[in-house]
């Protein structure tokens, strides 16, 4: 190498280092800023793109459910005098081409206890939701709920719940009167139920999660709240006066846990709403004052009164990362009642604080 190459490419590498000195983060701003933008477009894009979806119904990671979650965040609870309950005196009736299917409802179930099959299905008097309205309070802006609410019975839901059946014009149910994309509007008579699923936590901090009787006709079998227990008309319902929610929350924790009010305390979280199913529910947190899990097992096995619509009882640590885990099970993730694991999320966030029970479950699906 002559001592001009050698010069040119000592001079070179100096000058290679100069540029890269000055002009390094410039070109490391410029590419970011590219990235920036194109990032940003893609996601302007695709926003555009979902603009019109329906609401989300809730999911966790893998986990997806049906429940959409119409008011509460289980920041706050929502105060009884808050939810406004009105029972409207005209009885839910059946269209035309479905009255036939609860005849056929009432048939079997007559058929059935004549021949001692089986015990027939009670008919049960039960209420259907007309429309279920938010608003907020004037000062607080706290939550404001109106219900209103029908008289229907046991076989009518059982027919409405026929949501895929074919009708006579090869429409079904499902199709012909509700919209997707507006999941709160749907006739008062595909809607024949209401009930209260509690989330209950011990007074050693462990959630109680029960497993749906196998011979109950609805969700038999499934994995659910800790209580779940539907308004009842003949019950829930003192002379003409409309139901009370927490009253009912606190029949269903006697009557499937044989506690008193005294032993726990109660707050609403949320209402949500089963979209595949059409079914809403109000969403409870209860936690007992000085009982423990080996106690309430204790207290149970001398005798609930509904023991029959479950089958079995687990207690999960009521922490936000062992919920998620257990949410999110092999065994069990397929296995969920509807509205269960979104009641277990808000229960969490009531007790945890949102941000922390989100990072436990990020963490969670991550691990999976």
């Amino acid at each position: 190498m002559s001592g001009i190459d050698l010069g040119n490419g000592v001079v070179g590498a100096i000058l290679g280092v100069v540029f890269a000195t000055l002009f390094q983060q410039w070109t490391q701003d410029i590419w970011f800023r590219i990235r920036r933008r194109s990032a940003g477009m893609v996601r302007s894009l695709t926003f555009r793109e979902r603009q019109g979806v329906p609401w989300s119904t809730f999911s966790l990671g893998p986990l997806h459910t049906s429940a959409l979650i119409v008011e509460g965040d289980g920041d706050r609870a929502i105060a009884p005098e808050a939810v406004h309950v009105q029972v409207l005196t005209d009885e839910i009736a059946l269209p035309e081409d479905m009255a036939g299917w609860r005849a056929e409802i009432e048939a079997e179930e007559s058929r059935a206890a004549a021949s001692g099959e089986r015990a027939a299905v009670w008919n049960g008097p039960r209420y259907a939701v007309e429309s279920l309205e938010i608003s907020r309070s004037a000062l607080d802006e706290q939550s404001e709920v109106h219900l209103r609410l029908r008289p229907t019975d046991y076989y009518t839901f059982l027919a409405a719940q026929q949501l895929d059946r074919r009708l006579p014009d090869g429409s079904t149910p499902r199709t012909r009167y509700l919209d997707p994309e507006q999941p709160l509007s749907a006739p008062a008579f595909l809607q024949c139920s209401f009930g209260v699923n509690i989330a209950v936590v011990t007074s050693d901090h462990l959630l109680v999660v029960s497993r749906r009787s196998d011979r109950v006709r609805v969700g038999a079998g499934v994995w659910n709240s800790s209580v779940n227990e539907g308004l009842s008309r003949h019950i829930d319902s003192s002379g003409r006066n409309a139901p009370d929610l927490h009253a009912v929350a606190r029949r269903g924790m006697r009557e499937e846990m044989s506690l008193e009010p005294h032993e726990y305390t109660l707050s609403l979280l949320a209402f949500v709403l089963d979209v595949e199913k059409r079914q809403w529910s109000a969403h409870f947190y209860a936690r007992l004052g000085d009982m423990t899990a080996e106690q309430l097992t204790a207290r149970m096995s001398r005798g609930v009164a509904d023991r029959w619509e479950h089958q079995g009882t687990e207690y999960v640590p009521f922490r936000s990362a062992d919920v998620a885990r257990y949410l999110l099970r092999p065994d069990r993730i397929h296995r969920w009642a509807p509205v269960a694991p979104a009641l277990f999320h808000l229960a969490l966030v009531h007790v945890h604080g949102r941000a922390s029970v989100e990072r436990a479950e990020a963490q969670a699906i991550r691990r999976l």
